[in-house]
């Protein structure tokens, strides 16, 4: 069926994983994540266990959400749908929108997905009674993020909770660390000793709309939420491993593989990538040395979660 009976609502572009629900007059602000560019080296095509910064994320989003049975949970901008996977285990109702179907295979056969604009949420009013946003914010201007708080306030049931993962621009004396993390990382791919093109190219769609935590407070209020909790997050431990070691042995397997296989370095990379995702997945001692790093990770939020910088996890309540 191509429409909705009822509503004459159109549903071309659905597959039986997801359902294309965009808003009839389509937003002329876009991000670049819609591009193939971003998804060619295979990372959103399996869902890896939560390790690392993502690791640390999703143990913030529990802590932070605490999803029950009883609750229904919306992602807004899921991406692959890695951390509605990953919160299964809470026994909510879960449910993901993004701007493109790049879905992770366990993502689309174990929840409901959904194509559409964060802006323009094809859901009830008070449909659910959570919902979550990590790493999305900071790629809208200050408009759309009014725009999709004020949406999320709309679908959520009065009192609804809302987290989000996100950063201002101003940073305290605790982000030098990651500062200068970030400029070896970056100084190595210059002399090709790592390949951040991928990195470079997220950079490049962050508009970055909220200065300061004021800012938070300010837009929150004026979609209908209030600040209730916030941690702050930098990523030192945590950087030193996934901005440094992680793409060393990246690259060591990429050009070992290249050695072995023909083919062009677009292939090699992706087929690298999930062949390592489906070790992870596996067990083994390389994910129990991961998942050690994960809890050494958290002494970021342990150490530095009370001190203002720039990352930051924040809960918003419903008024």
């Amino acid at each position: 069926m191509q429409s909705c009976q009822r509503c004459a609502r159109d549903f071309r572009g659905s597959s039986k994983d997801y359902l294309v629900l965009n808003p009839t007059a389509p937003f002329a602000e876009t991000t670049k994540f819609i591009d193939e560019a971003f998804h060619v080296d295979g990372r959103d095509e399996i869902v890896s266990p939560p390790l690392l910064t993502a690791g640390v994320k999703n143990v913030m989003l529990r802590r932070f959400l605490a999803m029950t049975p009883s609750d229904r949970v919306l992602d807004l901008g899921c991406g692959n749908g890695r951390f509605l996977v990953w919160g299964m285990d809470s026994g909510a109702y879960l449910l993901g929108i993004d701007t493109a179907a790049y879905f992770a295979e366990e993502a689309r056969t174990q929840v409901d997905l959904v194509v559409g604009d964060l802006r323009k949420l094809p859901f009830a009013d008070g449909a659910l009674t959570k919902a979550y946003s990590l790493d999305v914010c900071e790629h809208l201007s200050i408009e759309g993020l009014l725009l999709m708080l004020q949406e999320a306030g709309r679908v959520l049931a009065p009192g609804g909770a809302l987290f989000l993962y996100t950063h201002v621009r101003e940073n305290s004396w605790v982000a030098f660390g990651p500062m200068v993390i970030r400029h070896i990382a970056f100084g190595l791919d210059r002399i090709g000793v790592f390949d951040l093109s991928k990195e470079r190219l997220r950079k490049s769609d962050h508009l970055n709309p909220l200065a300061t935590i004021e800012d938070l407070r300010r837009v929150a209020a004026a979609a209908g939420f209030r600040v209730e909790k916030l941690r702050y997050y930098t990523p030192l431990f945590g950087g030193l491993v996934e901005t440094l070691l992680v793409p060393l042995v990246e690259r060591v397997l990429t050009t070992t593989a290249r050695w072995r296989a023909h083919g062009d370095n677009a292939s090699v990379v992706r087929t690298t990538r999930l062949k390592v995702k489906r070790r992870l997945a596996a067990g083994g001692l390389i994910l129990g040395v991961l998942s050690w790093l994960t809890k050494l990770a958290m002494l970021d939020i342990v150490l530095f979660g009370r001190i203002q910088t720039g990352p930051f996890f924040a809960l918003l309540r419903k008024e």
